[in-house]
């Protein structure tokens, strides 16, 4: 989906105090519904990935004065929304005294039950599968998988070479295929 605005236009308007507000409804807007995937699919929970949504605007909100540039603005945006969301996993697993795997078997539970999943018995089990890979394959997998990336995007976000993301896809694939053999 692009952007009703140019980038550069509305990060203009973002900066400037008498049509920041406006600017930013337009921003939420236009990008509210990819950050929601891109956060779901690291979090997982419904209402979880409504608090790190609402953080990561909070963030690019208080940060956009910050933007140079350099990436296209939703590529900032999605690098904001991962950090968040791996920071969320992070302290929700420190607080709980578990392991981060524990996390994760935890988080795929609740998933079967979340009202809020939508996905078949096939989806349940990719992000069964998915749980298993190691946090940059997964990131890069659902990139590509779910939002349909390309790798120079998701070498913005993820600030990683485009040879390295080939590769983490690649090993991502071969330990999905793995997993779905076994299971």
């Amino acid at each position: 989906m692009q952007p009703l605005i140019a980038d550069e236009t509305l990060v203009a308007q973002l900066t400037r105090p008498e049509s920041r507000e406006k600017a930013f409804g337009v921003l939420v807007n236009t990008y509210k519904e990819r950050l929601y995937w891109h956060i779901r699919r690291i979090v997982l929970d419904h209402d979880d990935t409504d608090d790190v949504l609402q953080n990561t605007f909070i963030k690019i909100y208080r940060n956009i004065g910050g933007f140079k540039g350099d990436s296209k603005l939703y590529s900032w945006m999605y690098r904001i929304a991962t950090n968040e969301s791996l920071t969320f996993l992070k302290q929700r697993s420190k607080k709980s005294g578990i392991t981060d795997e524990e996390l994760k078997t935890r988080m795929i539970e609740n998933l079967e039950a979340d009202v809020y999943f939508e996905g078949d018995d096939i989806q349940l089990k990719l992000q069964q599968a998915l749980a298993t890979l190691p946090e940059k394959q997964k990131l890069v997998f659902n990139m590509k998988y779910y939002h349909e990336m390309k790798y120079d995007e998701i070498s913005e976000v993820l600030e990683t070479s485009v040879g390295a993301l080939k590769a983490s896809y690649h090993l991502a694939v071969k330990k999905l295929e793995a997993y779905f053999k076994e299971h």
